[in-house]
C-alpha cells in the first residue's frame, strides 16, 4: 500500500521545467507546477477573498483500482515523466444517484477513481502550513471530493492547505468474502473504501510538503461517513500514528454504526455471490462494474448492505473497544451533531405526534423498557412529543454513536475534546415547492457549507447575513482548531473543551447566537448505550 519513494533527481527536475515552459498554450507559463512521487503535475490558480490559490486537481494517489487490482488494498500509482494536467477533477467512483442534494464537478463515473485534490496558498510560507485532509459523506454508498460543499479554495485561503479525496464505495469499496480473505497475507477482507483514506493519507504525509504543507500537522475531518471514517482512521493501526488532529461532523463508528462482524460481511459477499450466478472472485472481477453497481438498488430484492467490517487489517476490533483501551490516535478531536439529524415522523410512523401515539411507539421500539425511555424522552403535549421524537430520531440515526465517541475519547484521549451542537437552520429556497417551508432545525448534513466556508457554492439556498456570520464563526473556528488543535482565538465566542459542569458537560451551540451550555443528556445516552448493546437499533 506504501507509495513508491521521491525519484526526481535534479537533472529530471530540470528537464521538467523545460517542459513547462516550451509545452504551447495547452498549459500557461504561469502556471504552478510541482513535482510529486509519481511524477511532475501542473495546476492551476485562483482568487478567493484577495487571497492568491495555487489548485492542483485530480491527481492520482494509488494505481487504478480495476480488473485484478478491483477488491485489492490499494496499490502504488505508476509513475509518469512528462508534465501532467492537475486541473480538472478526476472521475468519481461508481455509485447510484441516491442523494439529491449532491452535486458533481468531476470528469464523469469510473472504477478509475482513486484521485485527490489539494488546494495551498500561492504565497510562500514562512512554516509549513497546517493541513486538512476531508473525507465526504454519502453512507458509503455515494459521495465525491469534486462536490462544490467540500470545495478547499476557503479553507486554503484561511492560510490551510487543504486536500479532498476519492475513495471507493459499496460494493467496489465493501465488499467481503471467503475468497478475498484466501488471497490475503493478513487474511483480511472489506474495508476497501477505509484503505484508500489510509493510502491518501500517506500520499499526504509523503508529498504535501511540496505543496507548502506540514506533514506533522494533519488533521482529518469528514461529515457523516466521513466522520464515521475518521473515527475509524484514529484507531486504525495503518492510520493512527499519520494525523495530529481529528474533526468529526456526525457520525462514528460506534453503536448503533459498529462495524460488523467479518464472518457476518462475508456471508453478505456470499449472499451476493450467489444472487449473481459468481462462482469465484474471478467470476465477480470479470462482470462489468455498471451490473455489479445495478446489483445493489436499494430498490432490488433482495438488498445488500457494504459497510465497514472488523476486517483484521484496518480494523483489527471495533472502533469502541480501541478508544475504551486508550489505544487511539492521542490527538485533540472537535466534534458534534445537529439538531435535527432525524425527524418525530420516523418514530411516529407519520402518525399525528399525540401522546397516546408516541406511548405507543416507544412500546414497539423499547418493548419492556418504553417507560424509561419515555421518562428519558418525555412525550406529555404535541410539542414536548415533536422535540422529543425528533431527538430520539437524531439519536439512534448518528447522534447517539457521536456523544459516544466524545465520551469515549475524552476519558482516554489525553487530549482536548471539543463539543458543539449545531443548531441554526438553513433558510428558504430560492424556488421552494408549493407549500414548501424552510426546515425548523438543523438537517442532516446542513452544517457542512458553513463550516468549510461555501455557502456561494450552494445556488439552492437564499443565504441571509445570519447566514454568513455563523459560516464565518464556524468556519473560523474549524480553521483555528486545524492550525492550533484549539479552536479558539481572538474574536470568536469562547469554546471550552469538554469538562464536567452544572450536572452536565459543556458543549457549545453554534447559531445565530453561539454559547456555551451544557449537555445533561447523559442518562439518555447511557441508557441507549445499554439497550443497544444487546438489541438491534430499534429504527433499522
Amino acid at each position: 500500500m506504501r507509495l513508491r519513494p521521491a525519484s526526481v533527481r535534479p537533472s529530471r527536475l530540470a528537464v521538467v521545467l523545460l517542459a513547462l515552459a516550451t509545452c504551447g498554450p495547452a498549459i500557461a507559463q504561469d502556471a504552478p507546477h510541482v513535482a510529486v512521487n509519481g511524477g511532475p503535475l501542473v495546476g492551476k490558480t485562483a482568487t478567493v477573498s484577495g487571497v492568491a490559490l495555487q489548485e492542483f486537481l485530480g491527481i492520482p494517489y494509488a494505481a487504478a483500482p480495476v480488473g485484478p487490482l478491483r477488491w485489492k488494498p490499494p496499490q502504488p500509482v505508476a509513475g509518469w515523466n512528462e508534465p501532467r494536467k492537475a486541473t480538472a477533477f478526476g472521475p468519481r467512483c461508481m455509485q447510484l444517484p441516491l442523494f439529491g442534494d449532491m452535486v458533481f464537478r468531476s470528469r464523469g463515473m469510473s472504477e478509475d477513481c482513486l484521485y485527490l485534490n489539494v488546494w495551498t496558498p500561492a504565497a510562500p510560507a514562512a512554516a509549513k502550513r497546517p493541513v486538512l485532509v476531508y473525507f465526504y459523506g454519502g453512507g458509503f454508498v455515494a459521495g465525491d471530493g469534486s462536490e462544490p460543499r467540500y470545495d478547499g479554495a476557503s479553507m486554503a485561503s484561511k492560510g490551510l492547505v487543504t486536500v479532498t479525496v476519492n475513495y471507493r464505495l459499496g460494493v467496489f469499496g465493501f465488499l467481503a468474502a471467503p475468497g478475498l480473505a484466501a488471497e490475503s497475507p493478513q487474511h483480511a477482507t472489506g474495508n476497501y473504501g477505509l484503505l484508500d483514506q489510509v493510502a491518501a493519507l500517506r500520499w499526504v504525509r509523503d508529498n504535501i510538503a511540496r505543496f507548502g504543507g506540514d506533514p506533522a500537522r494533519i488533521t482529518i475531518a469528514g461529515e457523516s461517513a466521513g466522520s464515521i471514517s475518521v473515527s475509524a482512521l484514529m484507531t486504525s493501526p495503518l492510520s493512527r500514528q499519520l494525523i495530529a488532529g481529528a474533526i468529526g461532523e456526525s457520525g462514528a463508528l460506534i453503536a448503533p454504526i459498529a462495524p460488523q462482524p467479518r464472518a457476518a460481511a462475508e456471508a453478505t459477499g456470499s449472499a451476493f455471490m450467489a444472487q449473481l450466478h459468481a462462482d469465484s472472485i474471478d467470476a465477480l472481477r470479470a462482470m462489468p462494474a455498471q451490473a455489479l453497481l445495478q446489483a445493489t438498488d436499494p430498490q432490488a430484492r433482495p438488498a445488500f448492505d457494504f459497510a465497514p467490517d472488523v476486517d483484521g487489517l484496518f480494523l483489527t476490533e471495533a472502533p469502541a473497544e480501541t478508544f475504551a483501551h486508550g489505544e487511539q490516535a492521542k490527538v485533540p478531536l472537535l466534534l458534534g451533531s445537529n439538531s435535527q439529524e432525524g425527524f418525530y415522523p420516523a418514530i411516529l410512523h407519520d402518525r399525528p405526534p399525540t401522546p397516546a401515539n408516541y406511548r405507543a411507539a416507544l412500546d414497539a421500539l423499547f418493548g419492556d423498557r418504553a417507560a424509561e425511555a419515555l421518562r428519558l424522552y418525555p412525550g406529555a403535549t404535541a410539542d414536548e412529543v415533536k422535540r422529543s421524537a425528533t431527538a430520539l430520531a437524531g439519536d439512534l440515526f448518528i447522534a447517539h454513536s457521536t456523544w459516544r465517541w466524545m465520551e469515549l475519547h475524552r476519558r482516554s484521549g489525553g487530549q482536548p475534546v471539543y463539543f458543539y451542537y449545531y443548531a441554526h437552520p438553513r433558510p428558504a429556497r430560492y424556488h421552494p415547492a408549493p407549500g414548501e417551508r424552510p426546515d425548523t432545525g438543523a438537517v442532516h448534513s446542513g452544517e457542512i457549507e458553513y463550516a468549510l466556508g461555501n455557502l456561494d457554492g450552494n445556488a439552492v439556498y437564499a443565504w441571509t447575513p445570519v447566514d454568513r456570520v455563523v459560516s464565518r464563526t464556524m468556519q473560523g473556528y474549524f480553521a483555528q482548531f486545524v492550525r492550533r488543535g484549539d479552536p479558539n482565538r481572538a474574536g470568536l465566542p469562547a469554546w471550552p473543551a469538554v469538562r464536567e459542569s452544572r450536572g452536565g458537560i459543556t458543549r457549545q451551540t453554534i447559531d445565530a447566537d453561539t454559547r456555551t451550555g451544557i449537555d445533561r443528556g447523559a442518562a439518555r445516552q447511557a441508557f441507549l448505550r445499554d439497550f443497544l448493546a444487546s438489541h438491534r437499533n430499534p429504527l433499522r
